[in-house]
């Protein structure tokens, strides 16, 4: 118990991580039961894998490798994992960790905790970025979520494809730049629209995109109107966050201001949307808008259920029932045919279509040593967005991979 008085967040510090004290009893109490039984030296290997998706998924978004690869690094343990960012489907082993299981055990709540949090929010967000197309796409979550995790939340919707995240701090460990104008409660406290939206122009430095927040009081399109006219040539755009008690019909709200902001001479002036968008919203406005603001639905999104299993002990396959035993490889080709195989078994072409394969899981951790490259997250983002357009071109996609 936490001595009275005392101010304090309840988060883990990265060293309580690393060191396996973020982790549920039993597995300590596992770690305590091999150890005096003799077994220390039994060697494993654990797959990590998806055996379902979400409704309505057919595919997930891997993310976290990079944080896994830091909380292990040190350890006695081999790690083969597909890169980060990489498209997956269920049944196919994302990540293979290799070495005596009392070295390692302990840290499977925090593995899974990251690899499924994190591909989780990277899946949704890549389901957001195919459902908006070239329309902007930000990320405005981080206050669905403890601050303490923020930054990993801006990292893995960023690099599931959202142009851009609004916390400072998310954004800094990214090396890119956050995004955001104004609030509500600036508005308010002006108690004029007009005049906030001005001392906004007047004080923000110029590369900061002069969008004005026209929902605080009157109807959108007359505020919107009012921005254009108060901020002429400089206003870039207009956002719409109106509260779901008073939306109606986002879409005739969003047409409406389009129609009257043309119809005064502002064709130029931009329309972004934002509050309780979903991927849903965003298919029935992305004809009609300029960008969206999204914010829960990429925050807190469907869980994409990733699990821990044991496949080899000391070399032979064993593991439980409704898993696969042994040792898999994951190859796929550019048509997005995956094929699972045993480990020892090399693929050089598809079976289904013969074009050449590309393993997926690669070397990570050597005896605890870190020998793949670790990308930026716009590098990661970069080849979600490349893998999306791919699929997008498909005709049909292979929601499950063949096991050859």
């Amino acid at each position: 118990m936490r001595a009275m008085g005392l101010l304090k967040l309840y988060v883990a510090h990265e060293s309580d991580i690393k060191e396996g004290r973020v982790t549920d009893v039993y597995f300590q109490r596992a770690a305590e039961v091999i150890r005096k039984s003799k077994l220390d030296d039994v060697s494993v290997a654990m797959e990590a894998h998806s055996y379902s998706l979400p409704a309505g998924y057919e595919w997930a978004v891997l993310g976290g490798i990079e944080e896994v690869a830091y909380i292990l690094e040190g350890k006695p343990v081999d790690v083969y994992a597909m890169e980060e960012g990489t498209v997956f489907k269920v049944m196919e082993p994302v990540m293979r960790l290799e070495g005596k299981y009392a070295s390692f055990g302990q840290m499977e709540s925090a593995v899974l905790g990251i690899l499924r949090h994190s591909t989780s929010i990277v899946t949704k967000a890549a389901r957001c970025r195919l459902a908006a197309g070239d329309r902007m796409l930000l990320f405005f979550g981080i206050r669905c979520v403890h601050p303490a995790i923020a930054p990993m939340v801006d990292r893995s919707a960023f690099i599931g494809g959202c142009d851009a995240v609004s916390g400072i701090l998310g954004a800094e460990m990214m090396n890119e730049k956050p995004v955001g104008t104004m609030p509500h409660a600036m508005v308010i406290a002006f108690g004029d629209q007009v005049r906030a939206w001005k001392a906004f122009d007047e004080l923000m430095p110029p590369d900061v995109p002069r969008i004005a927040l026209c929902d605080t009081w009157f109807d959108e399109r007359i505020e919107a109107t009012l921005a254009a006219e108060s901020l002429g040539d400089r206003l870039l755009g207009v956002r719409l966050d109106t509260p779901s008690s008073r939306r109606g019909n986002m879409r005739k709200i969003a047409m409406e201001t389009r129609w009257t902001l043309k119809l005064l001479g502002h064709e130029k002036v931009k329309i972004f949307v934002s509050g309780g968008i979903d991927e849903s919203d965003i298919k029935g406005l992305s004809d009609v808008v300029d960008g969206f603001g999204i914010g829960t639905s990429i925050a807190f999104p469907p869980s994409v259920d990733i699990a821990l299993d044991v496949v080899e002990v000391n070399g032979q396959p064993r593991s439980k029932k409704g898993k696969l035993p042994g040792r898999k490889q994951v190859y796929r080709c550019d048509a997005f045919h995956d094929t699972v195989v045993p480990w020892t078994k090399e693929l050089k072409a598809c079976p289904k279509c013969n074009r050449p394969v590309e393993p997926l899981l690669k070397p990570l951790i050597k005896q605890g040593r870190i020998v793949a490259s670790l990308p930026t997250a716009r590098e990661i983002r970069d080849k979600v967005l490349l893998q999306l357009k791919r699929i997008a071109s498909l005709q049909t996609f292979e929601t499950e991979p063949t096991f050859y």
